[in-house]
């Protein structure tokens, strides 16, 4: 199980993230170009000395982490709230890299179509979405949860 960051912007919730990574052994991909250095002190702050123990990969761009994917048969999956396909009814497999898009913007159409499936984590009617950290938190632990444990029936 891997999970990537398409263009982040928002340096706490990157540093979040891959401190969530680094607590569930979870590798951990960003797409460039992000929306600020790795310099920056809140992304320092909010991975605090967790960053010392997560595997990072940073790809200059969504093509090169395209051909690095094919090259491994991983299979993507795109958390959208445009999502057909509710991410609690998804069956995980371990390969998996779950793809969160940038907190401004989504992701681009490319990226939509590369994806292999769509998943939404539903919320209330008439609001507009989670903040990233969280959807990457409640994903990782639904996909964590299925491919710990196969027998469970959804």
């Amino acid at each position: 199980m891997q999970i990537a960051l398409f263009q982040p912007d928002i340096p706490q919730n990157t540093g979040t993230i891959l401190r969530l990574c680094a607590c569930l052994g979870i590798d951990a991909h960003i797409i460039e170009p992000a929306g600020f250095p790795v310099s920056d002190r809140h992304f320092r702050r909010a991975g605090m000395d967790y960053l010392d123990h997560v595997s990072i990969t940073r790809h200059d761009s969504w093509s090169k982490f395209e051909e690095w994917r094919a090259a491994h048969s991983y299979r993507l999956l795109l958390f959208t709230t445009k999502g057909a396909t509710d991410y609690r009814d998804f069956r995980y497999q371990t390969s998996d890299i779950l793809l969160f898009g940038r907190e401004s913007a989504g992701v681009t159409d490319a990226v939509v179509e590369a994806a292999d499936a769509r998943l939404v984590i539903p919320i209330t009617e008439g609001l507009r979405s989670l903040n990233v950290a969280m959807t990457a938190a409640m994903a990782a632990g639904e996909a964590l949860r299925q491919v710990r444990n196969p027998q469970v029936e959804i």
